[in-house]
């Protein structure tokens, strides 16, 4: 039986993030992180390591630019620890003047007039090459010429009409990043306990039982104040407050290997297509698919958003892909539901903005790895962070897909709330309390829609 400060429920990315700021900005030393699996080993071991700090609206682009700030503060303090190069996003489409995606630009960037560039000729524009994130470019280029869109990325399809190439994007080791922090919080006397919380019970001070990793004992630990960091178990630390966070976990799966073809340009940006996708089948596999209710959807049009990336130092040859077309919601305390269809669909996929990968269509590398993880989120997939209903309660999470460039941004706005020190104005916008922001939730219901 011990007593701390603050107890952070979660060791991935953003519950080490708070312990961080609270030793680091508001000199809290009694800070205890629990979680039955070591640091970063959950969904934050899946992460895809990306930055962008653009959205479709205002409050989350100047979140992830501030996240972008601070991971730019530790990169440069640490001597480049965090690994951190800009490379862009570039987003993809077949489609000529795609206005609605040109409007979400000017949403998104409302508070930073000056930052879209359209480009039909090449006028000063910069070539997309990994470099150090010191004196790169910022705000968006979007490229409207076919000319200088062959010129500059020249293995994507012959019909890509417009590219949205984001400056200020690129990649970071997320695992990395999780370490200066820990060496952070360990210096300042923090601890780490292995163990699940199983109940919490009392309030400022709040009662933990913890059980350890076996379950073979428990233990009790008092803290002033608690965080839930918790990731896919967001609910059930919520639960134990009884409190409804209003999240769903669904899991999505990745792919990388050794891209010994060398399909993708080691200098090419996080490469996203935008368009809607018809997968290539043979008609013997179609009849196949279609005939098992589980695969049918792949005989079906589906949703956008395949990316790839290049993995590793830019003379490695390791590529990343993804594809976040499931939209079924899954318990998290059940096995994962990894898809052995899902690397065959998604390299077909690919091979459309990509040709060349599609060499790789039923010959994907042996030494391939095919993972996944259980993204948490929220009807609006913004992420959670501020005050619970429980007063002395705060929560960090819901990021779906975005932890790794949230998590500093998450970690510091959650421990001005922790310490009830000031936060800027957006920040607001991502606590649980913006659901009773009736004009905000109509806002991005809104979005949600395609209608804004």
């Amino acid at each position: 039986m011990h007593s701390v400060d603050v107890a952070i429920i979660g060791t991935g990315s953003v519950g080490i993030a708070v312990a961080y700021y609270l030793v680091r900005d508001h000199g809290v030393r009694r800070v205890a992180l629990v979680d039955p699996l070591p640091p970063m080993s959950l969904t934050s071991a899946q992460s895809g390591e990306n930055y962008r700090n653009w959205w479709p609206h205002r409050v989350m682009t100047a979140f992830t630019d501030h996240s972008i700030d601070l991971m730019e503060q530790l990169d440069e303090a640490s001597g480049g620890r965090v690994n951190m190069t800009r490379g862009g996003y570039a987003l993809v489409t077949r489609r000529e003047q795609p206005q609605d995606l040109i409007d979400a630009l000017h949403l998104g960037y409302a508070d930073s007039p000056g930052q879209i560039r359209l480009r039909y000729l090449e006028n000063g524009y910069v070539e997309p090459r990994r470099m150090p994130w010191q004196g790169s470019p910022s705000g968006v280029d979007v490229l409207l010429d076919r000319a200088l869109i062959r010129r500059t990325f020249p293995a994507f399809a012959e019909d890509i009409a417009t590219v949205i190439h984001i400056r200020r994007a690129g990649s970071i080791s997320a695992q990395q990043m999780g370490s200066l922090m820990l060496e952070a919080i360990r210096e300042a006397g923090g601890t780490l306990i292995r163990g699940e919380v199983k109940s919490i019970t009392g309030r400022t001070p709040f009662t933990l039982e913890i059980a350890t990793p076996d379950s073979a004992s428990t233990s009790i630990l008092h803290a002033d104040r608690i965080v839930n960091a918790a990731g896919p178990g967001l609910q059930d630390i919520a639960t134990m407050l009884d409190e409804d966070l209003q999240v769903e976990c669904v899991f999505q799966q990745k792919i990388a290997f050794t891209d010994t073809l060398q399909a993708v340009a080691r200098h090419q940006p996080f490469a996203i297509d935008l368009d809607g996708q018809t997968l290539p089948w043979t008609e013997e596999d179609r009849a196949l698919l279609a005939s098992d209710p589980a695969t049918r959807r792949l005989t079906e049009p589906m949703k956008g958003g395949i990316h790839c990336r290049p993995d590793g130092p830019v003379e490695g040859n390791w590529i990343k892909l993804g594809w976040a077309y499931n939209e079924t919601p899954s318990d998290p305390h059940q096995p994962a539901p990894i898809d052995t269809q899902f690397p065959d669909s998604l390299i077909r996929a690919a091979s459309r903005l990509q040709p060349k990968l599609a060499a790789y269509i039923g010959r994907l590398p042996r030494a391939m790895r095919h993972y996944g993880g259980f993204y948490t989120q929220t009807a609006e997939n913004w992420p959670l962070i501020g005050p619970m209903a429980t007063p002395g309660a705060f929560v960090a999470g819901a990021l779906s897909g975005y932890g790794s460039m949230g998590a500093c941004a998450s970690g510091s706005l959650c421990a001005a709330w922790v310490v009830d020190q000031p936060v800027p104005a957006f920040a607001r916008g991502l606590a649980p309390a913006r659901r009773q922001d009736t004009a905000l939730m109509a806002e991005l219901a809104g979005l949600a829609k395609g209608t804004l």
